[in-house]
């Protein structure tokens, strides 16, 4: 599925007919496809006061075959300037802020690259995080960075995005992963997000195209879907994927897990004994596992005032308290879950918002952040990580049979103006999934397109 209003303004007829009419077209976006170069063009690297970033960002992106610009060479550059010579990105150093009046440079740095942006252009700042500041000053620099880039985001335009990355010190090892996917088309639709990295041992070298060869990963709710486009990007990626589904979806889920090369393996999450079958399984037929999912969730909306205890206790029962239970039983069980695991819970913009008629779904979802958080040093002190993916509105089966109106208003209320793809959601996962994402634990990335709504 796509999103059919830009499909449409960005067709022959339609391109005329909104250009005509005043109304906005949404770019397309830059998607990842296998064997495409991070960037579609060079990066211009700079800093704002006495970086410590800068050199090791040049470096991995050299490394990642980026061509690298100082930011002199878009200074007072002509507007007609050939598009060749134009950024594909921006990348500010701003670990050197010390106080407000710094943040002049990051300004300075940032107006006339961004002004030469490509279409579906990137902008990445790095800088220290808030809390480790030593002073009021210091700490209220740091904070005004994520302003700068939540509103930048927003300003940018032809699907181009703006993202920060919080390194404190000691985690630099950290940073090529992340900077390497917001600058990358698996990001398309993350935008306005702020990110902080951990200290970690990441694994050196791996492979670009097929990071998570030799991988074992269970996805639930994986017969349809955001589950279903999860499991073929996992596969893509290299991984032997465990799609479990409730029997009753079980001959999409068999689809699904032939299409991939996978495995199907019949589950009600919900069940008493879900958590011992699923550990047994991955332990009997895989040897363990090395990335699981939460994927499975549903909803059954009524305003509060109506809602039934049925309603509340499913939803519960599905999208919070079988993510705990099943966590809990692969932390438990000796030898399951295998060094340098990564769990993927998927939340929900609603969960960090909150959505009218929702409030069972809101809470369960917040509960999945919430749980992510706490686990996160348990899971650090094992060399294995936690996240949560919150997506905002993705374009799928059950959203084209919401009433026109609301569909489409959900859709246009973000800096990208569209609706996101269910491969945009599974992009992020996979990207979290990966060996060199060891650096990124406890945070939630929502996969939104800078929604208006919520932070």
């Amino acid at each position: 599925m796509s999103d059919w209003y830009t499909s449409f303004a960005n067709s022959g007829v339609g391109s005329s007919l909104v250009r005509q009419l005043g109304l906005p077209r949404p770019a397309v976006l830059r998607r990842y496809e296998p064997g495409q170069p991070v960037l579609p063009g060079p990066a211009v690297v700079g800093s704002a006061g006495e970086g410590r970033l800068r050199e090791a960002l040049t470096a991995v992106l050299r490394d990642a075959g980026v061509a690298v610009l100082s930011p002199v060479a878009t200074d007072g550059a002509d507007d007609g300037a050939d598009d060749g010579e134009r950024p594909a990105a921006v990348v500010l150093d701003a670990t050197g802020v010390t106080g407000p009046a710094q943040l002049a440079a990051a300004r300075d740095l940032l107006a006339p690259a961004v002004r030469r942006l490509r279409p579906t252009g990137r902008v990445v700042v790095l800088a220290d995080p808030p809390a480790g500041a030593g002073s009021p000053a210091q700490a209220a620099a740091r904070q005004a960075l994520e302003g700068l880039v939540r509103s930048l985001a927003k300003e940018l335009r032809a699907g181009s995005t703006a993202n920060l990355v919080y390194v404190p010190e000691g985690a630099e090892a950290s940073v090529a992963s992340p900077v390497l996917f917001f600058l990358s088309g698996r990001s398309a639709y993350v935008d306005g997000q702020v990110l902080t990295v951990s200290p970690a041992d990441v694994p050196a070298g791996g492979d670009d195209e097929r990071p998570l060869a030799g991988k074992v990963a269970v996805v639930t709710g994986a017969a349809r879907g955001i589950g279903a486009a999860i499991a073929r990007v996992m596969a893509r990626d290299g991984a032997h994927v465990v799609a479990v589904d409730v029997p009753a979806a079980g001959e999409a889920l068999a689809a699904v897990a032939n299409e991939v090369g996978g495995t199907a393996f019949q589950l009600d999450v919900t069940a008493p004994d879900a958590a011992q079958r699923l550990v047994a399984h991955l332990r009997e037929r895989h040897g363990g596992v090395d990335v699981v999912v939460h994927n499975a969730g549903i909803t059954r909306d009524k305003l509060l005032v109506n809602m039934d205890a049925a309603r509340w206790d499913t939803v519960m029962a599905v999208n919070l308290q079988a993510q705990l239970d099943l966590t809990e039983a692969l932390l438990d069980a000796d030898g399951v879950l295998r060094p340098g695991a990564r769990v993927v819970a998927v939340s929900s913009q609603s969960g960090i918002a909150g959505n009218r008629g929702q409030t069972n779904y809101a809470a369960s979802k917040a509960g999945v952040i919430g749980m992510v958080r706490a686990w996160a040093p348990a899971f650090a002190g094992r060399g294995a990580t936690i996240n949560a993916v919150a997506p905002g509105f993705i374009v799928t089966e059950m959203t084209a049979r919401m009433p026109f109106g609301t569909r489409e208003v959900g859709a246009r209320i973000n800096s990208l103006q569209q609706g996101g793809l269910p491969v945009d959601v599974a992009e992020t996962i996979a990207w979290l999934a990966q060996p060199g994402a060891a650096g990124v634990n406890g945070q939630v990335v929502r996969v939104c397109g800078q929604s208006m709504l919520g932070a």
